[in-house]
């Protein structure tokens, strides 16, 4: 069960050994082994301490400890099949942030002046529901005309419908003309808890149903069951410590358990949030089980010679469910889809439980990804050396070394409709289950339908962030999974993304697209030219004007040295957040109406105002260093880190006065965006004769080198790339008065990463092996199966049975989707059957007469047809 520890490692102190495995997984933390005892001058110096496999007698002297010097304490142990938690934070515990996710921020649209006053808003592009909830504290930024409002102290909303909030008495106050933001307010919640030895007389405990409750605080329930396991057993009512053996007053006997901790538990540690603040923690005792398990076929029957010790690795596991299911275990075929967060906590619970561990047994893990220095905070089995390297390869050798015996083959391919010659349908029959560990829903959906079409068990986990989720597939036992609603695209109109910006997530955006137009494109064209010039004749004539006028400017613009580059990082600076600005309000000054008594700027396009470059302001001067590192990457000229000789050569620098011009066209819409006026002709061929022309000069120079441009592709966890996007749109956000984004928040937007955190990955592993667990059981009862969903913030899990598969009436006979007419669709000739042989099969094995046969939506045969149509729809194989 300790997947630090190996075979070699027995007879070693387990801190020790683990100290050094640990050590790998993260340079910067700083990891020590404690092999004396927990004395309270050792104690003394944490922050947390968290006691695992701890006698009674321990954990109430360390607790009252702790809880006497304000040290959050955490208890947590599992036996068997169940586990249960504690946590004592002290009796002054602040969480700074209760919820989960961003707090909510809309768009003004309007204010009325009035008591109570109503705010119009609208949420961004990827929002949906009700933003806010009745009592929630906003506050209100760049509102103009009703400015009473900016920068007051929270307002508590009574909330109208999903696009209307009552707030304060406005009548007093000026009329609202338009913009602002409303920005919803987490006040930080002040928490108390009582010591272990207080809280065991009177255990506040967690659970998701009443009848979880009974159980879980039953003298003869398993929460009683810990403490006699752990020492000893405590009656709440006599407030005494009885010691092993001694059941208690009236002689209630405690629950047995049988066997060590199985796989992870699936309610994470709560070391996070004492750290942190993040999220409500636990009040205070969390108890968990998955007995459903031991109602397998054959469980009852189990003896003791069954379950007894054998000198294995799995004793553990077989004081639970016995040595011949053991053995089943190490004979299952199982594929894993995707080798990231959840897949490598999947691959590790495998190597502990040993699936594939024995004869006949198949383990094989397929992902086309390779490592990222991203990955290497909540997956696992990956360290800093194996960046770059296939994620499924470098998982396989983890697992080996997890566990030598089992069967492992790691793939890089893509499980979809490009590799269905590769895994056919005869592949997916063989398999025991698929866990799918898959992060785009396309991927799962599709896994779902070959699961379906081939009658292979399903166990389908996903996480985001805090939460999590596992679901079961069992073929002719539950309801095929639906599947899921895709997600918006991310994607915006040009227009918004280059004049009327609302969110940050539209500056960030503006600043990808910047850094592809800056770095990438250009680089890419050049490339392509230098190597065949001819290659835009294969371009639309406007797409070609385009490109060669891109690839002019960057021949152009080409810089000699590190100043070159800082001198054009500066104008492009100019141009973007000064001189742009300026001709859009050339264009529509601030006081244009689009007709009369309705301003231009309002609604969703909120007035900029252009800004003043300052080297002596941090946000510009980052802005100028990254774009001109870059700028001198993509040119292969050698960059400066001199950040105070850059400020001195960028105050000397000056630059020409900006004049607006007259009757240049802005487009207002997406639609215009898409109207371009023809490329003229004479132009393009005058642009490529003269390209072609320096093309010849560049190539005959002696130092030239080719290619003359690298280009650069975005990588979110490159720092100076997320530099120049971080200043990019915060610069953008400053000319529209959004508010800006910080570094790690742009990185994550920008970047598009989903959140994602090891405890949950953890959790949702440890709920997909249970599932496991009963498929290799042979479970038929639909009972014992869970559809689980998980969110730390709430602390727990909520679960419910997977639908049952609908049954229908036809022929006489019962049918469900996973029934299936198999027939030999070849012929003794070697030739596929026609539709009309298929008819035939079916009305002398069936008596069926058919009136249609479609394959997915095409029609094969259809009885309301002509005779032609029939005849010829029949003669088809």
């Amino acid at each position: 069960l300790q997947f630090l520890l190996g075979e070699s490692d027995v007879g070693q102190n387990r801190a020790e050994v683990s100290q050094r495995v640990l050590a790998e997984l993260n340079p910067r933390v700083v990891v020590a082994a404690h092999t004396g005892e927990l004395s309270e001058a050792f104690l003394a110096s944490f922050q947390v301490v968290v006691l695992t496999e701890s006698p009674l007698e321990e954990q109430l002297r360390v607790g009252d400890f702790c809880h006497a010097r304000g040290i959050c304490f955490i208890v947590a142990d599992a036996k068997g099949l169940a586990g249960q938690l504690f946590c004592d934070f002290g009796m002054r515990f602040v969480v700074e942030d209760p919820e989960e996710g961003d707090p909510a921020c809309a768009i003004v649209q309007d204010i009325s002046q009035g008591n109570p006053g109503v705010v119009t808003y609208r949420g961004a592009e990827d929002s949906h529901g009700h933003l806010f909830c009745d009592g929630d504290l906003v506050t209100f930024s760049g509102v103009e005309g009703m400015t009473e409002l900016n920068n007051r102290e929270p307002i508590p909303v009574r909330v109208l419908d999903a696009f209307r909030l009552e707030i304060g008495d406005t009548s007093s106050f000026s009329p609202y003309h338009h913009g602002g933001l409303v920005s919803q307010v987490r006040l930080p919640e002040v928490h108390s808890y009582e010591p272990l030895r207080r809280a065991l007389v009177d255990p506040k405990i967690q659970v998701a149903s009443p009848e979880e409750l009974l159980r879980s605080r039953s003298p003869a329930g398993p929460g009683y069951g810990f403490t006699q396991l752990s020492g000893g057993i405590w009656w709440p009512r006599e407030g005494t410590c009885y010691p092993p053996g001694d059941t208690g007053p009236g002689s209630r006997a405690g629950v047995r358990y049988r066997g060590t901790p199985l796989a992870p538990e699936p309610m994470g540690p709560r070391s996070p949030q004492a750290i942190t603040g993040k999220f409500v923690p636990l009040d205070q005792w969390l108890y968990f089980d998955a007995l459903e398990c031991l109602a397998l076929e054959g469980a009852a029957r189990l003896t003791e010679e069954d379950c007894a010790p054998r000198g294995s690795r799995y004793d553990g596991q077989i004081a639970v469910f016995g040595a011949a299911f053991q053995e089943q275990l190490g004979c299952q075929k199982y594929l894993v889809v995707g080798a990231g967060a959840i897949g490598c906590e999947l691959l590790k619970n495998f190597a502990m439980m040993g699936l594939a561990a024995g004869p006949g047994g198949d383990l094989t893990i397929t992902d086309m990804d390779t490592v990222a220095l991203s990955n290497l905070h909540r997956q696992l089995l990956y360290r800093t050396t194996d960046i770059s390297k296939p994620k499924s390869v470098v998982a396989a050798a983890a697992v080996r070394r997890m566990n030598p015996d089992v069967r492992v083959t790691a793939d890089q391919n893509q499980v979809g409709l490009a590799t269905e010659r590769l895994y056919r349908d005869d592949f997916f029959r063989r398999l025991d289950g698929v866990a799918s560990a898959l992060d785009t829903l396309e991927a799962r959906t599709y896994l779902e339908s070959r699961c379906f079409r081939c009658l292979t068990p399903l166990l389908d986990s996903g996480t985001e962030g805090p939460r999590g989720n596992v679901l079961a597939m069992v073929p002719h036992l539950t309801k095929p999974l639906a599947p899921a609603s895709v997600p918006r695209d991310g994607t915006f109109p040009l227009c918004t993304l280059r004049y009327f910006p609302r969110t940050i997530q539209h500056t960030l955006q503006w600043a990808r697209d910047e850094f592809e137009g800056l770095f990438q494109l250009p680089a890419e064209h050049v490339s392509r030219f230098m190597e065949d010039p001819a290659f835009p004749e294969q371009l639309p004539a406007r797409k070609a004007l385009e490109v060669l006028e891109q690839v002019q400017e960057s021949l152009r613009e080409r810089p000699r040295d590190w100043q070159d580059c800082l001198s054009w990082a500066r104008r492009h600076w100019q141009s973007c957040y000064h001189n742009t600005i300026v001709q859009l309000l050339h264009n529509f000054p601030p006081e244009h109406e689009t007709s009369p008594g309705v301003p231009f700027w309002s609604g969703d396009r909120s007035c900029p105002h252009p800004l003043t470059f300052d080297p002596e302001n941090d946000t510009h001067l980052e802005y100028i260093l990254a774009a001109a590192h870059l700028f001198a990457q993509v040119h292969k000229v050698p960059p400066c880190s001199d950040r105070a000789a850059a400020q001195a050569f960028l105050r000397s620098m000056v630059l020409p006065p900006f004049m607006p011009q007259d009757g240049l066209r802005i487009p207002l819409a997406e639609e215009e965006e898409e109207v371009q006026a023809p490329a003229d002709s004479g132009w393009l061929v005058e642009l490529t004769g003269d390209l072609v022309q320096r093309r010849q000069e560049l190539l005959e120079g002696e130092e030239t080198q080719v290619p003359l441009m690298e280009p650069i592709h975005f990588e979110k966890d490159n720092n100076i790339h997320m530099d120049f996007i971080t200043a990019a749109s915060n610069l953008r956000a400053e000319n529209y008065g959004i508010p800006p984004a910080d570094w790690l928040t742009s990185k994550r937007i920008a970047g598009r990463i989903v959140p994602a955190i090891i405890t949950t990955t953890a959790a949702v592993a440890g709920l997909a092996c249970l599932e496991v667990y009963k498929l290799v059981g042979g479970c038929r009862d639909l009972s014992r199966y869970r559809h689980s969903n998980l969110r730390l913030r709430d602390v727990g899990c909520q679960y419910r049975l997977p639908p049952r598969t609908a049954p229908l009436q036809y022929g006489g006979r019962e049918w469900s989707c996973w029934d299936r007419l198999e027939m030999r669709a070849v012929g003794a000739d070697g030739q596929e059957m026609t539709v009309q042989e298929v008819l035939d099969w079916l009305e002398r094995t069936h008596g069926w007469t058919v009136t249609m046969l479609l394959h997915g939506y095409t029609v094969l045969y259809d009885g309301g047809k002509d005779e032609e149509t029939r005849s010829w729809q029949r003669a088809q194989r």
